[in-house]
């Protein structure tokens, strides 16, 4: 039987990897020969090549790399250099010690919260950490993402593994450069702060600021290879923010990124609006309102007040949203910290769900006080809801609510409702009212417009039990130099 003609064949392959020094020595070279064929034969012979003729090629010559398990390796290059050649021969000195980003394994038809972390909280706080970090997107399918989402997710999947070294070729290919830039910077930034090591390979030389490598490898064509060490530091802030400026805003600016907020849309009482402008982009927003006259957790932190003194002295944050594409660079901490002082009030509170999970507002100076539990009116009025056969998790979903309500009796609407008078609250004041000079309406304004409620009505109010039912955080700030100011005026 005649053999078949090699035309590619790796002519040396050798590494060693000395786990004590962490040094990596690499020897890769391979040869080629034409592959005979019609074709081939005629270029043979127009050019006067030899088919016979190998050609020899060195990828990596004696090639020593010295990485620890926790630093973050850059490997450059144009493709085809050898990139992915030097990626692959780390991958299987690692062995089960690394985690290859295109290896992860991915659920693709079941919502993201159900699989990632071994529960719901843990899984919560990996999908914040890499910017999945909004309701909806928790409830969504890996196939439902976005590219930037899907590489997120995948990042996310990589820190959950537990594995000491992260390991991507071309990283951030299918990116956008914004995008990759922000994913690099976190990679970089989640490594660090869990001492894992990271390995990524790209053609892109613009990640060098945002991924900050404290190994880079820069592969040229042939066997030539630069090699330079630097001191592993973590970048502090994504270069994008760099770009970025605060602003006064309108409720426009608002309604320009208020479907990427898990809350009504309705702003209430506004107090103050300011906007996080990148040139013409607006990349986020944060809303000050004027305070409900009833907050668990206030008398924590001030004394009581009368509804003029806490009006004239008090804020509440009531929303913060940060677009999508530019979510886990810190720019909800960045929107808190810089806009605090321009509150115009000596206090400043925020009760916020999502502050368990993502702690943005501590990290831009406010001071957690308390987690807050479900007042004794919502448990009372949630008693009622589960007689009647309501599933108390699903009270966010009008379309389930306004469902059941059409099933009950005129007996079981006419107990639904005297459940909600008798369990009133400042909140479920506020949907019901009818004076629109008085925001939350008196007790009688609320009992008749409970009486005379119709479906989407008790639906609204059901809704509201539900975020009445929610684990809160507290957050409190004061601003001593306002306070000081106020002191000194004679």
């Amino acid at each position: 039987m005649r053999r078949r003609r090699e035309y590619f064949r790796i002519q040396k392959f050798r590494r060693v990897y000395d786990r004590s020094s962490g040094k990596f020595t690499f020897n890769i070279a391979y040869e080629t020969a034409a592959k005979l064929t019609p074709r081939s034969v005629a270029v043979a012979e127009a050019f006067g090549l030899g088919l016979d003729q190998q050609r020899r090629f060195v990828i990596l010559d004696n090639v020593e790399l010295k990485i620890s398990p926790n630093d973050v390796v850059l490997i450059t290059g144009d493709s085809g250099s050898g990139k992915s050649v030097l990626l692959r021969a780390l991958l299987q000195d690692l062995g089960d010690e690394a985690v290859d980003m295109a290896r992860v394994h991915v659920a693709r038809s079941k919502p993201l919260i159900e699989t990632v972390g071994k529960t719901v909280e843990e899984g919560l706080e990996f999908l914040s950490r890499v910017g999945l970090n909004d309701a909806f997107l928790f409830l969504r399918t890996y196939d439902q993402l976005s590219d930037g989402q899907k590489y997120r997710y995948r990042i996310a999947k990589m820190i959950e593994s537990g594995k000491q070294w992260w390991v991507m070729d071309e990283f951030c290919a299918t990116l956008d450069r914004d995008t990759a830039k922000i994913v690099a910077f976190n990679v970089q930034k989640f490594a660090r702060s869990l001492g894992k090591a990271v390995v990524v390979a790209t053609t892109h030389l613009d990640l060098f600021e945002d991924l900050k490598p404290s190994v880079h490898v820069h592969k040229r064509f042939g066997k030539e290879i630069t090699v330079n060490y630097y001191p592993n530091e973590a970048a502090k802030e994504c270069s994008l923010v760099k770009e970025m400026r605060i602003e006064p805003g309108i409720r426009d600016d608002w309604r320009r990124l208020e479907e990427f907020h898990y809350r009504s849309p309705n702003l209430g009482a506004v107090r103050e609006i300011y906007g996080l402008w990148r040139g013409y982009e607006l990349c986020g927003v944060i809303v000050y309102n004027y305070p409900p006259m009833t907050c668990m957790g206030r008398n924590l932190v001030l004394p009581k007040m009368t509804p003029k003194e806490l009006n004239k002295k008090l804020s509440i944050i009531s929303r913060v949203v940060v677009h999508p594409k530019y979510r886990s660079i810190s720019l909800g901490a960045k929107l808190v910290k810089e806009t605090l002082p321009l509150a115009g009030t000596p206090y400043v509170e925020m009760v916020a769900v999502m502050a368990k999970y993502n702690p943005f507002a501590e990290r831009g100076g406010m001071q957690r006080v308390v987690f807050q539990v479900p007042g004794k009116e919502a448990l009372k009025i949630c008693d009622v809801l589960e007689q009647l056969g309501f599933n108390t998790k699903l009270l966010g979903s009008e379309f389930y609510v306004r469902r059941k309500l059409e099933k009950l009796s005129p007996k079981q609407m006419a107990m639904l409702k005297e459940a909600f008078i008798r369990n009133s609250h400042p909140r479920l004041h506020k949907e019901i009212a009818v004076n629109r000079h008085r925001a939350f309406g008196t007790k009688a304004h609320y009992v008749e417009g409970v009486e005379n409620a119709d479906i989407p009505r008790m639906a609204k109010l059901i809704k509201v039990v539900g975020i009445l039912l929610q684990v809160k955080a507290y957050l409190f700030w004061e601003n001593l130099a306002f306070q000081h100011m106020q002191t000194r005026k004679p």
